[in-house]
């Protein structure tokens, strides 16, 4: 079984080696594991920090945005016929041992696609996030007619099945509802897994900004 984790980042140099050193290279059951570092067009040391790891590296020349990254990562996936692919943020705000747990219901055939939640289960989120996911989850149900505990979540496991027919076509962060619509117009079984959130300043930084919780909706 082929596994690719596909980890999209801008403007990343202060933690993506620590993220991509921190990835497993094998699973129990799995040895074909590589990561594919999306390089949305930045413009500090994130490049010269992935180099001096042993990862596959692909560069886009100016930013496009968190959604054309992960559609690069996924393309680039499909073209290696990976069983399963995983999207996993840049900015260490996941847990690398969450990995095992979202890609064991595709293993045992239960899912096809497999959204790590942050909001399954309580743990120390900030009040801001809370209530942004909550207005992204309310904004996928209302126009699109999908429910999910945590739509804009960046870590996903999906399947060979999955990764052949979801075809998305937002660039930004609109891209992660489009995922959950796919899903359902190809009739996937999505499952949700709790995972763990890590927020750190520089993290939460880096995340989504409130101010532009608007702009994502008008998006959708």
């Amino acid at each position: 079984m082929k596994v690719q984790i596909i980890v999209p980042a801008f403007n990343e140099s202060q933690i993506i080696f620590q993220v991509l050193t921190s990835l497993p290279k094998k699973l129990k059951g799995i040895s074909d594991i590589e990561t594919i570092l999306v390089n949305d067009g930045s413009q500090d040391d994130t490049l010269m920090q992935a180099k001096r790891t042993n990862v596959q590296i692909v560069s886009h020349a100016i930013n496009r945005g968190l959604g054309a990254a992960i559609k690069t990562g996924l393309e680039l996936a499909k073209k290696k016929s990976a069983d399963i692919a995983i999207t996993f943020d840049g900015d260490g705000q996941h847990d690398p041992t969450d990995i095992s747990k979202i890609i064991d219901p595709i293993i045992k055939k239960k899912a096809d696609l497999v959204i790590g939640t942050r909001f399954k289960k309580l743990q120390n989120v900030p009040v801001d996030r809370l209530v942004l996911n909550w207005f992204a989850n309310l904004a996928t149900l209302m126009l699109f007619g999908v429910t999910s505990t945590d739509s804009q979540s960046g870590l996903r496991a999906f399947s060979k099945k999955a990764l052949n027919l979801i075809d998305f076509k937002g660039e930004r962060m609109d891209f992660s509802s489009e995922i959950l619509v796919e899903a359902k117009k190809h009739n996937l079984i999505v499952d949700e897994v709790p995972v763990k959130a890590i927020y750190t300043p520089y993290s939460r930084a880096k995340g989504q900004k409130n101010i532009n919780a608007l702009t994502v909706v008008l998006r959708f």
